[in-house]
């Protein structure tokens, strides 16, 4: 078995990803938690179709399928994101603080390095 160099040598392995803060929204933290259960529900209903259990005869082929969920991984993304900007622009809350703390955390518990 071949472990990831990155791995091996201590690193975090992570996946980056940028997305926009959105125009012509005023979003507000109300609003943006609505959206993101909103979001993960879509998400949960495409996991359903994939496996046949949104009530329905036919399932998504599983390439369909997973393509559906991807695209609503990132919507789920998309507006935790725009929570950021919310939190930051209208809380002053320091989110590079707080994703420090997070990964401090998830070090703490063993879950990466």
């Amino acid at each position: 078995m071949t472990l990831d160099p990155r791995i091996r040598e201590g690193l975090l392995v992570s996946k980056t990803v940028t997305l926009p803060r959105l125009n012509r929204l005023s979003p507000s933290l109300e609003s943006t938690a609505l959206k993101i259960m909103e979001e993960s529900g879509e998400l949960a209903q495409a996991i359903g179709k994939l496996r046949g259990l949104s009530g329905e005869r036919q399932r998504l082929e599983e390439a369909e399928a997973m393509q559906m969920v991807a695209r609503e991984l990132v919507d789920v993304a998309q507006t935790a994101v725009t929570m950021m900007f919310v939190l930051e622009e209208q809380y002053g809350i320091d989110l590079e603080a707080i994703l420090k703390e997070h990964i401090t955390k998830l070090r703490l518990k063993g879950y990466c390095d």
